[in-house]
């Protein structure tokens, strides 16, 4: 294929409530979409970067600046383009993977619309359907958790993460866990604890947890591992996953024996799935974490979960845990489980009169 236009699409969706982490609280999720126009069809990708750099050293306004400077005239300069050139040829600008992600989602998603395969076929999906488990904020009270949680099992979620921080852990946990004795559980720290807090964070092995996610900084691989040694709780990384040999390191050294995969974190679907092979070779669990995605990245997910090493449930939820209106065909549960889209390509498209409606910003580049 040769591009021929890439469409930069800034929507703005309302949350259905107000979402807490460690570090902030959303209310609005503005996404950076791209429309990839080549001379064979079209694709979709969908940034993940949120509007400020809190997460990750990413955020929207540097991702729309080096996608149009840097990562699309040098995707456009290639005559024969296939998706597994993407992070090749974009290997000399540093850093950046999500905005590298979303272009090489682009790219993949018009290159299997032209060959008529799906998202999860190219993949290598070994499933049709996926469990669906949901991500919990930080509450106001602990009375609002239990609330929110019993919601969420009623609705059918299989397993429930919670978020924590310090001052928000063991006593949230305990009462989920007194609430839904059998329920499948797991924590999640974003990275606000020290090395410091590993006696604290001792104190939620009582709790039959799945895993903490990211107690530590993403840097401290070193402080995982020792972490993991004082532990019962298994230690699942998420932020110190930025690619198939970050997460070769990070096993090798013992810092964790779950691996959380995001695919714009680590530089896009690709690489996600050579991490999927790191971890199944070293038997290393893994799920599909979420970054509040629209349907064009919940479909690209929901693929990506359903291959054969994601044997955890993912934060691969229906479009109405986050959203009243997507801007896709919303993806519902069943029975606990999403549906895996095998139309070609993500096999999914935006609907002209919702995207027009909560488009923010729009930019052409073309040469």
């Amino acid at each position: 294929m040769k591009l021929t236009g890439i469409e930069l699409v800034t929507v703005a969706l309302p949350l259905v409530a107000p979402f807490r982490t460690s570090f902030g609280t959303e209310t609005e999720r503005e996404a950076l979409l791209l429309r990839v126009v080549t001379d064979e069809g079209e694709g979709w990708g969908e940034c993940v970067a949120m509007m400020e750099p809190l997460y990750s050293s990413e955020y929207v306004a540097g991702c729309v600046d080096v996608l149009s400077r840097f990562l699309v005239p040098a995707v456009a300069a290639v005559e024969d383009l296939t998706a597994d050139q993407v992070a090749r040829v974009l290997a000399p600008v540093k850093g950046h993977r999500m905005a590298k992600a979303a272009l090489e989602m682009g790219v993949l998603d018009a290159e299997l619309r032209v060959k008529d395969v799906s998202f999860g076929t190219a993949l290598g999906a070994a499933r049709t359907t996926v469990p669906c488990g949901v991500s919990v904020g930080i509450m106001d009270s602990v009375g609002d958790l239990l609330d929110a949680v019993d919601r969420y099992v009623a609705e059918g979620y299989v397993r429930v993460k919670l978020k924590i921080e310090p001052g928000w852990d063991v006593e949230p946990v305990r009462a989920v866990r007194e609430r839904h004795p059998d329920l499948p559980l797991q924590v999640d720290a974003n990275t606000a604890y020290r090395r410091s807090d590993a006696r604290h964070l001792a104190k939620l092995d009582p709790f039959d947890l799945l895993l903490i996610e990211q107690p530590l900084d993403e840097e401290d691989i070193v402080g995982h591992a020792q972490l993991a040694r004082t532990m019962s709780t298994p230690i699942c990384l998420d932020e110190s996953i930025v690619s198939a040999r970050a997460a070769a390191d990070a096993i090798a050294l013992g810092a964790c024996s779950i691996v959380n995969v995001k695919p714009g974190r680590v530089g896009g679907y690709l690489e996600s799935r050579r991490i999927h092979d790191v971890c199944m070779a070293n038997d290393i669990a893994l799920w599909c974490g979420g970054m509040l995605e629209t349907g064009i990245g919940r479909a690209a997910n929901v693929a990506l979960a359903a291959l054969p090493g994601f044997t955890l449930p993912g934060d691969t939820s229906a479009s109405d845990r986050y959203y009243r209106t997507d801007v896709t065909e919303p993806f519902r549960m069943d029975e606990g489980h999403l549906t895996v889209p095998t139309g070609a390509g993500l096999g999914v498209t935006p609907l002209p009169d919702v995207l027009a409606e909560v488009t923010v910003r729009t930019e052409w580049l073309t040469w």
